[in-house]
């Protein structure tokens, strides 16, 4: 168990580094179990998720170089899935990117129920029906799942609530299928796309329809090794962007792609935050007249991401007037909202969904935790600001999606210091 000791920091200055998408890395390093070339990918984060993915992929005997502090070879030519760390996948939700690959080489998986953060109803019936339609027989047993895959068949494919992880399973598991796959309804994140580009990279034949939401790929025989760079991580780059409108300093925050982040931008706009926009950074200035907005609800993308809801509550706080924070993704991400409660936020649940804010409120320091990975990211947030010193526990959360979060803050002024206990 881990917690972060931070003491009020204002009016911060200096350049921030985002670094390479943890959502894009995960699906992107399952895909490299199709391949036996060695691939290179550089950009790769270096956070508790990535870990587990490594120590998942090396028990099925895929061998891993580092070539730098974030750059990798990964060569999975000789590998068996008898021998994966079933405990590991057990409490590591991204886990489950590695089915499609797995069922691509061999016949026969078995697998346990993948976990993750306690965020709300997350079911994997969207993977489940995809691969079904594929031609993957199941069987479910207490916790653990049971694939035969005789031989992966193209065919067409809608995925319900534009699932994100359905979408990237059903690619990887497709892209050497036999014959053609539509996927209708498919999510179009940025780290799909970016898994779709590695994927052509490598001698696959993918392609987005007239609309970003259908997808079409031909099965190829064989994918090549390759060198890929992960894109940067639009989350962690909005959680800094937020950190710069609260703090009333300047922060640059560099390699991003400000695309990915139009209806982030939008919404911060709209509630008086300053941003000069680069082409790949965003300079964040002081303006002291921050206003609240109505309401901001998440969508799929393009719409305001889910991830993002608990930062931008936190700047709802110091926003002058109400603000209705609408997460229509997950019922259960609004823990967070009783941690600020703690603060002094004046705010509510108003129920699994929804809660209101209202500004502008002096926050002060407290004993409070990290709920998940974004929840924790929020309230690092909000004890930069805070009145006198906040504890946070459970910090290791928060690891598993921000690459040392604590050295980056320290470097534009933070006080803040992590205890391993």
């Amino acid at each position: 168990m881990s917690k972060f000791i931070i003491n009020k920091s204002y009016k911060l200055n200096g350049r921030i580094e985002v670094s390479g998408m943890k959502n894009s890395a995960l699906p992107i390093l399952s895909a490299c179990l199709l391949i036996e070339d060695n691939v290179e990918i550089s950009n790769v984060p270096d956070i508790k998720d990535i870990e587990k993915m490594f120590l998942i992929m090396k028990s099925l005997g895929v061998k891993i170089k580092k070539t730098s502090s974030n750059s990798f070879i990964i060569n999975a030519k000789n590998i068996n899935p008898e021998n994966i760390d079933k405990q590991t996948m057990k409490k590591f939700r991204g886990s489950i990117l590695l089915l499609g690959s797995l069922l691509k080489k061999f016949k026969e998986v078995n697998l346990p129920e993948p976990g993750g953060c306690i965020i709300g109803n997350r079911p994997i019936d969207n993977h489940l029906e995809a691969l079904k339609k594929l031609g993957v027989k199941l069987e479910e047993g207490r916790g653990e799942y049971k694939f035969k895959a005789e031989n992966l068949v193209g065919n067409e494919i809608v995925i319900p609530d534009f699932s994100v992880t359905g979408t990237e399973n059903t690619i990887i598991a497709a892209v050497m299928a036999e014959g053609k796959t539509l996927i209708k309804l498919a999510a179009c994140e940025p780290h799909v796309y970016d898994l779709c580009s590695f994927l052509n990279k490598c001698g696959a034949k993918i392609k987005f329809g007239e609309s970003c939401h259908i997808i079409e790929i031909e099965g190829v025989k064989k994918l090549h090794g390759t060198s890929y760079k992960i894109i940067p991580d639009q989350i962690e780059a909005g959680t800094y962007l937020v950190l710069g409108a609260i703090t009333r300093g300047e922060i640059l925050v560099d390699n991003l792609n400000p695309d990915h982040l139009d209806s982030f931008i939008c919404r911060a706009k709209q509630m008086g935050v300053k941003l000069k926009i680069n082409e790949n950074s965003i300079l964040v200035k002081d303006n002291p007249n921050l206003k609240a907005i109505r309401e901001i609800k998440t969508y799929p993308y393009p719409g305001f991401p889910t991830d993002l809801q608990s930062p931008i509550g936190v700047l709802a706080t110091q926003c002058l007037g109400t603000t209705i924070i609408h997460d229509s993704i997950y019922e259960g991400r609004m823990g967070y909202i009783n941690e600020l409660i703690k603060m002094g936020a004046s705010a509510i649940i108003a129920d699994p969904h929804r809660s209101i804010i209202s500004g502008i409120t002096k926050l002060y320091g407290t004993e409070i935790n990290s709920l998940d990975l974004r929840a924790g990211a929020a309230v690092i947030l909000a004890g930069i600001i805070a009145e006198g010193q906040t504890i946070i526990h459970n910090a290791e959360i928060i690891d598993r999606g921000y690459e040392k979060i604590e050295n980056k803050l320290k470097k534009i002024g933070v006080d803040i210091k992590k205890i391993d206990d």
